[in-house]
């Protein structure tokens, strides 16, 4: 009866611990492929998202679709190492944008959009012609004039394989959890 007891013990335990390593995996690869938290710092994306927000990390879609204007993303700042930055999709791939007296101009057109918080007082790089290569983006936060952004040389064009993907839900606070309005 002893030895019989404890292969039940034994075989509770071995038990217990595939359960954590398959825990352990699944919640790897949903991290590393499907999505991702992720946390605002600064008021960039005002009044879209706020410092401190808690936001989940959409990583599959732009594996079988293309990024779309106005779309929120994630993508990594190239100076400094585990530093993310959060903004909105204005250009896509092929497009000229032009800043000029705070008007965002998509190959000579005026784009018509109220994301922005205020009127631009800083057209940037923009205030010439930026045209965008086949597979690059020009991005902006919501809060034009503290946002460091496509205008910003240390930001610039975003090539499509530094984009980690799409924000896509708050989690946090509890008073605006939900899914964020790209369109």
């Amino acid at each position: 009866m002893g030895k019989e007891k404890s292969r039940g013990i034994a075989g509770e335990i071995l038990s217990f611990l595939l359960y954590v390593v398959v825990v352990v995996g699944i919640t790897f690869l949903i991290i590393h492929y499907v999505g991702q938290r992720t946390y605002v710092s600064g008021s960039s994306m005002e009044n879209t998202l706020s410092d401190g927000d808690n936001l989940i990390v959409d990583k599959i879609t732009y594996r079988f679709s293309d990024p779309k204007r106005y779309d929120i993303i994630v993508f990594p700042y190239q100076y400094e190492e585990n530093t993310y930055f959060i903004k909105r999709i204005i250009g896509l791939p092929g497009e000229t944008v032009q800043i000029v007296d705070g008007i965002i101009y998509i190959d000579g057109e005026a784009l018509q959009e109220s994301y922005g918080r205020e009127v631009m007082k800083n057209s940037g790089l923009a205030a010439d012609p930026v045209t965008l290569g086949e597979d690059e983006y020009f991005v902006l936060g919501d809060n034009r004039n503290d946002s460091t952004d496509s205008r910003d040389p240390s930001v610039g064009k975003i090539p499509r394989d530094r984009i980690i993907g799409r924000a896509w839900v708050r989690i946090w606070p509890l008073s605006k959890i939900g899914i964020l309005r790209h369109q």
